[in-house]
């Protein structure tokens, strides 16, 4: 019972964090969590969704968000012009600094659940 009232918890936290983030920055969690997947290295749509844990049709709708947003660019294969690559824009990057991949809120959180768990033991 206890395991239970744990994922309970971390559902509960990871949703609230989740409605403050895009009341914050207009944006979903899988919008930030690819812009900090780019943050240092340009991927393909397949890497992205490897990276996210999403399916690719999923991954396509995320990447064209942001792109929508001006946060994301495409990028041609240089030896496979089929190829297509995504990075960050000037925009993306500033979007990042204002988001902070490892913001003092995401880590209250971990410690949060952490907590919980050992108590639940």
């Amino acid at each position: 019972m206890k395991s239970l009232c744990l994922i309970r918890d971390i559902y509960r936290s990871i949703r609230e964090f989740e409605i403050e983030f895009q009341q914050k920055h207009d944006l979903c969690l899988n919008e930030g969590m690819l812009l900090c997947s780019l943050r240092s290295d340009k991927l393909s749509s397949g890497e992205i969704a490897e990276k996210l844990g999403l399916t690719n049709s999923n991954a396509s709708k995320v990447i064209r968000s942001v792109e929508d947003k001006g946060f994301v660019e495409r990028l041609l294969g240089e030896g496979d012009k089929r190829q297509m690559y995504f990075l960050l824009t000037s925009e993306g990057e500033a979007m990042l600094q204002e988001i902070g991949c490892e913001d003092q809120r995401m880590n209250m959180i971990i410690n949060e659940i952490m907590n919980k768990k050992e108590d639940a033991g």
